[in-house]
């Protein structure tokens, strides 16, 4: 990965500055996903029943949020609900292990 800052994707003048703004996102994307990690830590150590964790509405109203936003954003409302649809379950899966190890 490179120090150098990247520029607006309007900007970009060369395949080095795309990459630069890329690598930028992604790393971007990993402190975001570490945040919202740490939000499925709070929500093991806040839910009292393990059956609580797997919460069907609750997984439906993120979609459904994520398609929304995906549209007012102008991409792939499909695309964005399948990488949620891993993101999700993932999740679940996560705290899972959090709320046992929590109680265990």
């Amino acid at each position: 990965m490179t120090d150098k800052q990247p520029v607006a994707p309007e900007n970009c003048q060369t395949m080095a500055d795309v990459r630069t703004g890329v690598d930028a996102v992604d790393r971007e994307l990993i402190a975001l996903l570490a945040r919202r990690f740490g939000y499925m830590d709070a929500a093991a150590r806040i839910k009292a029943e393990r059956d609580a964790v797997r919460d069907e509405p609750r997984k439906a109203q993120v979609l459904a949020n994520v398609r929304r936003a995906a549209d007012d954003a102008g991409i792939s409302a499909d695309l964005a609900a399948q990488l949620w649809e891993i993101l999700v379950e993932d999740s679940i899966a996560y705290e899972l292990v959090q709320w046992d190890g929590l109680r265990g």
